[in-house]
């Protein structure tokens, strides 16, 4: 099927959300695995600051609903709660396996499913072991009477035949597939294995991709040069249709190259373009290929009667003599698994005025030993983990390797990654360091036996005790004394000589749920703003009873203080609170070591006023956005320069932000205040009355069934499901057409209609408004149908036009926004590829067609990633270079050659022509049919007042517009001189 650009679809592509019903993974069963004896928390919320629902022991069955951000929503004996998805695997058969390595290797068996523990034994190639499971890349295996965890990439069902080169025998199985959707329908690939993971791009029918494995309903793949998963049931092994146009390759010239390798190496040409792909032959150095086409670091070539892949680093327009340079062999034919590492060098690549920490180990615990200035050339001896062994003249330690770059030919690196390998042989050590307790007097810390703390206890640590630090990671430090060694909580070891120079290492969200001690009582003061209070509750979580509240200034008894929360007492009062807003009386700056708690009550206690800052690092680079405030957190996602964020708090130099409906922490370090001087802002509004009450028009929605992403408590009628089993929770749907509802009465909304068979779980049973009883039932359909209260509020303009960023719905994209070229080129297009100085051309274009220029600046930096791809920076078609900014005519499976041709047929010989050509095209479909605003583009209010329907929308989730804005936010946040034209609906008060 071919797909080319829609007018406005890129929109889809800024935010999550379908807009349509997106294919959905089902359920999975999953078994609990803790260690013996210690039990697994079913929690209310996503979060170890909710309450404990119930306990499950090692083993037992749980129901997997959904999974994000480390949490799994399960359902086990009636009962909906969450669990940390760590402790949950797949159970299966034990089955049999062999080693699968290089022959000169050996595999390592370790005490747990971490490179950081104890190795039991080593097993040699094709060593015949015991799966009992699978989890998280590892697997549990029994052998020679052994248990323990092997890295699950080396095992495999089959014996590997010991011919086998070592180059292909660790190479992992992949598969070709095809997206098997309904036409006009797309596939999701996601980050992550999860219906909640965010969306990197949208596949249609038969795209197709490569398949590196399968699990839990997901398939991990590439596509397009992008990894990420999709669920199994919507992948085929044929195409439905065959595409003529996916084989062709119109216009494309092939040139001649030759292989500039090592000498007595070899270049891998493999099957597709990556690493994982089978290898069909290698090719010595000089031999000679035919280029057919280049995309994304891959060459397709034709050599030795056979068409594969090469990585084009290895390739030479030259032919090759013996004074030849000699490429990396890092892709070579031959292994380099008992090599030393290559001594290269590289430059500092940080901004002008910092500087880059020198650190005695590779962590940010380590001790600082010097500074690097911007372009200060250094020798990387080594590199693992994200970070570079250096070394300059008077100078050696660890440096973080992302700000390092190559000194003269970045060019020349080689985009073929490395085959992932278990470790060689044993890591060194890290540099042993001291450090001691740091808890409370007459309290003890307690020594594990692993990283968690479900691992059993070995003993207490008082404090003041020094301890050696033998590794760190994710929270946790791995400890020797006299007679002890284990792991503990680095949150409470401090440094033996200079405690004031505190640590880098984060409060680990696991922590020890055993208070160890109560602490001496103290006495602080509520510090909230002057008119706010502070909530007093029942538990230590914002989901406890509300039992009262403190005004500011109030003086209360601390009793205990832990993760984020103080049990305080007053003359008639006692409960808990969050201790962010807590101050010592007499010494309020001496401050406190406690971090904000990141559930904190939302309602009057919040935070001092959020401020808005702009994401401040280099072009072309990106900022991380990490689910805790450490380097070891989980990455969200990546904010590119400029980016606006809301700074709701700063400690320690982290930042917790909010950006596009997502919250997490960066460094504060790479954020800078925004520009509020001198501006030229000139702001138009215009009102458009429709003769239809609110009521109406709502109404008018609903009959079209608009989808919400809302999670609605459900509820069925009891004479609608029957209970097949003993399992009284599990109910079956009598026939089709019923309906599930938002409230117990069918008065309520409807939230899907089932089919029969179709087996629910059930919650719980009350008496509906309609007489009847219903059941409560747990429904974790991702899209559902909008309810007529949240459909209204997405309707009213009134709940958004006094927001600066959600008022952009308003915005009219037919209306040019006046911007001054030369500060769009150095403030947004700065850095950008191919895009950076084309400000002016953007600006011609929309006095040409009637189009926002920020809005095509938008479009273009989505599509061609911020002025990189190929298409943008030019393909050569029938003699002459062509360019595509806007992606328009580019076709899944061929769209650098579908691209480059309608480029070429439309005339487009230079950037500035594809800018402005395509901006005809972008004008065409919703806006020059008058839904000039994304509000319009999803209601469509002229077409509901003149016909009564709904008609020509968009898409069907009630919130799209409001998750648009945000990118156009950004942008105008960029910039001083623009003019914002709004034109906002308005709806009758009385009924016609």
């Amino acid at each position: 099927m071919k797909k080319v650009v829609v007018p406005g679809i890129f929109l889809a592509a800024l935010s999550s959300p379908l807009f349509m019903e997106e294919a959905q993974a089902a359920s999975i069963t999953k078994y609990v695995e803790v260690n013996k004896g210690s039990v697994l928390n079913v929690r209310v919320g996503p979060s170890v600051n909710t309450n404990i629902v119930t306990t499950l022991n090692t083993g037992t069955k749980v129901n997997v609903l959904s999974e994000t951000n480390g949490w799994s929503k399960v359902n086990v004996d009636g009962k909906t709660g969450y669990v940390s998805s760590t402790y949950l695997i797949t159970k299966q058969e034990n089955s049999i396996k062999y080693v699968s390595i290089n022959p000169s290797s050996t595999l390592n068996v370790r005490e747990s499913a971490s490179t950081k523990a104890k190795v039991l034994t080593k097993l040699k190639q094709n060593t015949k072991v015991e799966v009992v499971s699978e989890s998280n890349g590892w697997s549990k295996i029994k052998v020679n009477g052994i248990n323990g965890y092997v890295a699950s990439e080396y095992i495999k069902a089959d014996q590997t035949e010991e011919k086998k080169t070592t180059d292909t025998s660790n190479e992992q199985k992949t598969a070709t597939k095809y997206v098997n959707v309904n036409t006009g329908s797309s596939l999701n690939l996601r980050n992550s294995p999860s219906n909640s993971a965010s969306i990197i791009v949208k596949l249609a029918k038969d795209v197709g991709v490569t398949v590196y494995s399968e699990s839990n309903g997901w398939s991990k793949v590439e596509v397009y040069g992008k990894q990420g998963y999709v669920a199994t049931q919507y992948l085929a092994d044929k195409k439905s249709t065959v595409n003529s146009e996916q084989s062709k390759e119109t216009g494309v010239k092939t040139t001649t190259k030759y292989v500039n390798v090592a000498k007595n190496s070899s270049l891998n040409l493999r099957k597709e373009a990556n690493t994982s792909s089978s290898v069909l032959t290698k090719l010595s150095r000089g031999a000679k290929v035919t280029v057919l086409s280049s995309a994304n670091g891959w060459d397709k070539v034709n050599a030795s009667g056979k068409t594969g892949y090469v990585s084009n680093s290895y390739l030479s327009d030259k032919q090759i003599t013996d004074t030849t340079t000699e490429a990396s062999d890092t892709e070579s034919g031959q292994s380099n698994s008992d090599k030393s590492p290559t001594i290269i060098t590289k430059k500092v690549n940080v901004q002008t005025g910092s500087n880059l920490n020198v650190r005695s180990k590779a962590s940010t615990s380590g001790t600082i030993k010097g500074k690097l200035t911007a372009g200060t050339v250094v020798t990387v001896i080594s590199e693992k983990n994200g970070w570079s062994q250096i070394k300059t003249n008077n100078l050696e330690g660890y440096v973080s390797s992302e700000y390092l770059t190559s000194v003269t030919t970045p060019e020349n690196g080689t985009d073929d990654q490395t085959d992932p390998e278990e470790d060689k042989q044993p890591e060194e050590t890290p540099t042993t360091v001291e450090k001691k307790v740091n808890v409370q007097a007459g309290s003890s810390l307690n020594v594990r036996s692993t990283a968690s703390t479900s691992g059993v206890i070995k003993g207490k640590l008082t404090a003041g005790t020094v301890v050696t630090v033998i590794s760190e990671k994710n929270g946790w430090s791995q400890i020797k004394t006299n007679n002890l060694e284990g792991y503990v909580s680095s949150e409470y070891l401090t440094s033996v000589t200079t405690p004031e120079n505190g640590t880098d290492d984060q409060t680990d969200p696991e922590e020890d749920k055993q208070p160890e001690e109560t602490p001496t009582t103290v006495e602080k003061k509520v510090n909230v703003q002057a008119g706010s209070s502070l909530n007093v509750r029942s538990t230590a979580s914002t989901s406890g009873v509300i039992k009262g509240k403190l005004t500011a200034g109030t003086v209360v008894t601390v009793l205990s203080e832990k993760n984020g929360w103080s049990q305080i007492k007053t003359n008639n009062l006692e409960g808990y609170v969050s201790s962010e807003y807590l101050t010592r009386i007499t010494t309020p700056e001496n401050g406190t070591d406690d971090q904000t708690d990141q559930e904190e009550d939302k309602q009057s206690e919040e935070a001092p006023t959020a401020v808005e800052k702009i994401v401040n690092v280099q072009a072309g680079s990106s900022l991380n956005m990490r689910a805790t405030p450490s380097t070891s957190g989980t990455i969200l996602s990546k904010l590119a320069a400029g980016t606006v964020v809301t700074v709701q708090s700063e400690e320690n130099g982290w930042s917790k932000i909010i950006v596009n409906n997502l919250e997490g922490y960066v460094s504060t370090e790479y954020l800078t205040a925004k520009d509020n001087g001198s501006t030229n802002v000139t702001i138009n509004k215009s009102y458009v009355n429709y003769n239809l009450t609110l009521e109406d028009m709502t109404n008018i929605q609903l009959k079209v069934n608009p989808q919400t992403d809302t999670k609605y408590d459900t509820y069925i009628r009891e004479d609608a499901i029957v209970f097949k089993t003993s399992d009284s929770t599990k109910g079956t749907v009598l026939g089709s057409g019923w309906r599930l509802r938002g409230g117990a009465g069918t008065d309520y909304s409807v939230v899907s209609t089932l089919t029969s068979g179709q087996v629910l779980t059930v919650v719980s049973k009350v008496k509906g408004t309609d007489g009847y009883y219903w059941y409560k039932v747990d429904y974790s359909q991702a899209w559902v149908s909008a309810s007529k209260e949240d459909t209204a509020y997405y309707l009213n303009p009134d709940n958004f036009i006094n927001s600066d960023i959600q008022s952009l719905q308003f915005l009219k994209l037919s209306a040019k926004a006046n911007v001054d070229d030369k500060e769009v080129d150095s403030k947004i297009l700065a850095g950008k590829g191919i895009l950076a100085g084309k400000a002016s051309a953007f600006v011609t274009a929309a006095n040409a067609y009637g189009i926002n220029e920020l809005y095509l600046i938008s479009h273009a930096l989505l599509e061609t990633g911020n002025g990189t791809s190929t298409l943008a920076n030019g393909v050569e078609v029938n003699g002459k270079m062509v360019y595509n900014m806007y992606g328009i005519g580019a076709y899944d499976g061929s769209a650098i050659s579908s691209g480059a041709e309608y480029a070429y047929n439309a005339g487009w010989f230079t950037p500035e022509a594809a800018i402005i050509g395509g901006a005809k095209f972008i004008a065409q479909g919703y806006i020059n049919a008058g839904q000039d605003t994304l509000y319009k583009m999803r209601w469509n209010p002229d077409a509901a007042e003149k016909t009564g329907t709904a008609t020509h929308q968009y898409a069907s989730d009630i919130g799209w517009a409001t998750k648009q804005v945000n990118q156009i936010y950004n942008l105008y946040s960029l910039i001083s001189t623009y003019t914002l034209n709004y034109e906002i609906p308005t709806y009758q008060v009385n009924a016609k």
